[in-house]
C-alpha cells in the first residue's frame, strides 16, 4: 500500500451529506448545521475550493435530496475524479443503524450503515468498495456523525476503539442518532408491501440495483483485514448511539455533539494535528461533558499518525 503523502498541486474533493429527516417520527436538528460547519472549516483551513466540494441536504426544497443512490453517486463521481496524491473527504451527520450480519464469520454480531432520506441504505460493504476503488496515494477521510458508526468501513483496522481504549462511563441524556432495527422493518415494510423480517429483502424490493450490495445476491464480501488509504473518524464505537444535541450543547445552535467536538479540537489546536490525536481529544471533550459515545478511529497504522486531512505544515 502507498501511504498518501501531501502532493504539490494535488485536488482536494469532499462530499459532505447533512440528514434532519424534516417532519417525520425520526426527525433531528443537528446534522445540516453539522455539514455546514464542516464545509466552512474545510474551506478556511484545508485548502479545499468551494467548487470542489459538494453538499446534499435534506432541507426542504432540496435537489437532489441525499438518497441512498445520489449519495452513492456522487461518493462514486468523486473517487473517479482521484489521481494518485488528492485528498477526499467525506462527511455524513444523520441516523445510523444495525442489521443483521450478512456474512458468516460475523456470527450474530450486527453490521453498520448510514440511513439516507429515502432509507436505501449505505452499509459497511459500500464504503468497502469505495476504498477499494481508490487509486494508489490517493486518502479518503469518512466522518460518520451517527449511530453504531464504528466500524463503518468493512474490514478497516481499528486503531481506537472498544478494543483498545478502556471507555469511561457518561451519563447525559441526548437525543440519538438512531433508527432501530425494528422501526426499520415497520418503515420499509409499510414501503414495500412485502411480507419479510429481513430489511435487505425491503430493500432489494424498493430499490433494485440501487440497493446496497449488502442486499444484492450473489454479491462476494472479502473478510480480510485490509491495508489501506480509507480513514473512518466514527462519532462513537458500534455499540454506541452518538447525540444530536441542541443549542446549549452547541454553542448556540443544535448540531452532533460529535461533529461539535471536532470543530472545538480543531479550534484549540490550530497547528496541524494527526489522525489519532483528534480523535483521542475529541473522545476526552464529550467524556469531560458527561457524553456516552466514544469517538473511533479505523485506518492503517501508517495512516493513524498521518495528518489530518493531509494538512500543510507551517
Amino acid at each position: 500500500m502507498a501511504v498518501a503523502a501531501r502532493v504539490s498541486g494535488a485536488k482536494r474533493l469532499a462530499t459532505l451529506v447533512g440528514c434532519n429527516y424534516f417532519g417525520s417520527q425520526y426527525e433531528l436538528h443537528g446534522c445540516i448545521n453539522d455539514v455546514r460547519d464542516m464545509t466552512e472549516t474545510l474551506v478556511s483551513r484545508f485548502g479545499f475550493d468551494r467548487s470542489n466540494i459538494t453538499v446534499l441536504t435534506d432541507e426542504p426544497g432540496s435537489d437532489p435530496m441525499p438518497t441512498g443512490v445520489t449519495i452513492k453517486s456522487v461518493l462514486s463521481d468523486m473517487i473517479g475524479k482521484a489521481n494518485s496524491g488528492d485528498v477526499l473527504f467525506f462527511h455524513y451527520s444523520g441516523h445510523g443503524t444495525l442489521i443483521p450480519a450478512t456474512k458468516a464469520h460475523h456470527g450474530h454480531r450486527k453490521d453498520e450503515a448510514i440511513v439516507p432520506c429515502d432509507f436505501n441504505l449505505i452499509t459497511d460493504v459500500d464504503f468497502r468498495k469505495m476504498v477499494d476503488k481508490l487509486p494508489s496515494g490517493t486518502s479518503l477521510t469518512i466522518i460518520s456523525d451517527s449511530c453504531h458508526s464504528g466500524g463503518l468501513i468493512d474490514n478497516e483496522k481499528e486503531q481506537i476503539g472498544p478494543s483498545t481504549v478502556k471507555s469511561s462511563t457518561g451519563a447525559k441524556n441526548t437525543n440519538a442518532r438512531f433508527i432501530s432495527h425494528e422501526s426499520l422493518l415497520q418503515h420499509l415494510g409499510g414501503l414495500s408491501g412485502i411480507e419479510s423480517q429481513h430489511v435487505g429483502d425491503h430493500i432489494a424490493h424498493l430499490f433494485g440495483d440501487d440497493a446496497s450490495d449488502k442486499f444484492l445476491k450473489g454479491t462476494q464480501h472479502s473478510q480480510k483485514l485490509t491495508s489501506d488509504n480509507g480513514i473512518l473518524l466514527s462519532g462513537c464505537q458500534t455499540n454506541e448511539t452518538s447525540a444530536d444535541v441542541g443549542p446549549e450543547d452547541g454553542d448556540g445552535k443544535p448540531c452532533g455533539a460529535f461533529s461539535h467536538s471536532l470543530q472545538k479540537v480543531l479550534a484549540q489546536h490550530p497547528g496541524v494535528i494527526s489522525n489519532k490525536e483528534l480523535v483521542t481529544k475529541a473522545r476526552q471533550l464529550l467524556g469531560t461533558a458527561g457524553f456516552e459515545q466514544h469517538p473511533c478511529l479505523y485506518c492503517s497504522d501508517a495512516n493513524a499518525e498521518a495528518l489530518f486531512l493531509l494538512e500543510k505544515q507551517a
